[in-house]
């Protein structure tokens, strides 16, 4: 991965949490990493746990940010989120999938697109 789009990744994500922290939710890891694969943000809502995949795009050339998460990806996070419970002592209501897109302008303010429950 070359250092211009791990930068990018990097800002997506910073920009993610501090939206996500506005929505009141709480970050409980980020970037937590296991030989199988990378969960971006684990973070508490309420009594629910969330895993958060973030996706960052400086174009819609190859798809939104959502349409780049393969059916492959999510059986890797669901996995992951199975291994995290059960590393930890938490505990939680209910377990959420959620998509936070990132798309850089121009001009103007980054868009934010927080999809609840994507998969």
């Amino acid at each position: 991965m070359t250092t211009e789009r791990k930068a990018v990744g990097a800002y997506g994500e910073r920009t993610a949490e501090r939206y996500l922290r506005a929505q009141g939710l709480v970050v409980l890891a980020r970037n937590w990493r296991r030989t199988e694969g990378e969960v971006d943000l684990i973070l508490r809502d309420g009594d629910d746990v969330v895993f958060c995949e973030v996706k960052t795009r400086r174009g819609d050339h190859y798809g939104t940010p959502a349409e780049a998460i393969s059916p492959a990806k999510v059986r890797r996070l669901r996995r992951l989120a199975a291994r995290w419970l059960a590393e930890t002592s938490i505990r939680p209501h209910e377990i959420r999938f959620d998509v936070v897109a990132v798309l850089p302008q121009r001009r103007g303010a980054t868009v934010v697109e927080h999809v609840r429950a994507a998969f």
